[in-house]
């Protein structure tokens, strides 16, 4: 397919497909990597000419900073196909966005706008037929940046890769999910980088949700770094609550992520005239809310899953189950979204973006 390219970007196409060995009805998350990636490096002070290039390795010079500093930040997206087969993705700019404020904080050089944008179209155009149709699915994009340079010198490197790569995914999870209040371990501190997408953000989360796995969860929701008093992110989401018929959220900081799919939450929930409350939830305002009936749902919201509905929480060895709620805030803003997504549905926010 031909691709109109708006930045000066070398493309080297793949000898030959691998699609082919794909099944789109039985789809994984994040395992199967498109034909193609975008590639750019950082050297002498600035951003060389962007490529596209067959997916494959990348090599390292064992002394990478990567390896030592950690300087790695990413971004979650998707694309979209509709009925007419045209390319649609959501809030990009955001990502775009988001992406340098997380670089700059681990001093990282920003990425220029339209080098992004001309060179996700352009690999997207590419790559078009990896973009599945199947209800539910969708192609994960993962941009991210990374330090190449070389040295173990404890500062930021002098070299940097950006990349861009795409997976064919089905749905993130699958049903609820039971989650454990967790109390001795934080996902970030004041001060700290949990507003930036850093790869190690997550791997400090991994341990903490492998002990609550063996407990029978299948997520944390993390608390506040200095109390633990206040609930503030579901695993790798944002977290909603909803106590009678009001949408709780925590308010964004330096700990948490400003979430696209929290914002668009929000905006869906005020567009329906539901009452939205941005502030600090206390888990014992959970606890006594869950005692006297008046919690009706709790739910993560994410790129990855959209929405993932929350059955029930754990808290120092006592379990309090959700109820079934008809007509659930989680399914209608899940709707909602998606069919924006999806262009299934009127825009009236201006989200979908055409490719």
């Amino acid at each position: 397919m031909s691709a109109e390219i708006l930045t000066q970007i070398a493309i080297e196409k793949a000898k030959q497909s691998k699609i082919s060995q794909v099944d789109f009805n039985n789809l994984p998350f994040g395992q199967i990597c498109s034909d193609h990636m975008f590639v750019c490096d950082y050297k002498d002070g600035k951003w060389q000419q962007p490529e596209i290039i067959p997916y494959q390795n990348i090599s390292l010079d064992p002394s990478s900073k990567i390896f030592h500093y950690g300087q790695s930040v990413f971004e979650g997206m998707k694309a979209y196909k509709d009925e007419q087969d045209q390319i649609w993705l959501f809030r990009p700019l955001e990502n775009q966005k988001r992406i340098n404020i997380s670089s700059e904080r681990l001093a990282m050089p920003a990425f220029p706008e339209d080098y992004f944008m001309d060179g996700l179209k352009t690999l997207l155009k590419i790559d078009s037929d990896w973009i599945p149709q199947t209800e539910g699915s969708s192609l994960y994009i993962r941009p991210f940046v990374f330090a190449t340079g070389n040295g173990f010198h404890a500062s930021p490197a002098d070299a940097y890769k950006f990349v861009i790569a795409c997976s064919p995914s089905g749905p993130y999870f699958s049903g609820k999910v039971k989650v454990l209040i967790e109390e001795q371990y934080s996902r970030s501190a004041n001060g700290g980088v949990g507003f930036a997408k850093a790869g190690g953000n997550y791997a400090g989360q991994f341990y903490p949700t492998q002990l609550a796995k063996e407990k029978g969860y299948q997520q944390v929701i993390w608390t506040d770094d200095n109390t633990h008093e206040y609930i503030e992110e579901a695993g790798a989401m944002n977290i909603f609550v909803r106590i009678g018929d009001t949408l709780l959220t925590a308010p964004i900081s330096d700990r948490i992520l400003d979430g696209i799919t929290r914002k668009s939450v929000i905006a869906v929930a005020e567009d329906e005239g539901i009452p939205v409350e941005v502030r600090k939830i206390k888990v014992i305002e959970l606890i006594e809310a869950s005692k006297n009936g008046t919690l009706k749902e709790m739910f993560g919201a994410g790129t990855a899953a959209v929405i993932s509905p929350i059955s029930g929480f754990g808290h120092r060895d006592n379990d309090y189950d959700l109820p079934e709620v008809e007509n659930s805030y989680a399914a209608r803003f899940k709707k909602r979204i998606t069919d924006i997504q999806y262009n299934r549905a009127e825009d009236k926010f201006g989200w979908r973006y055409k490719v």
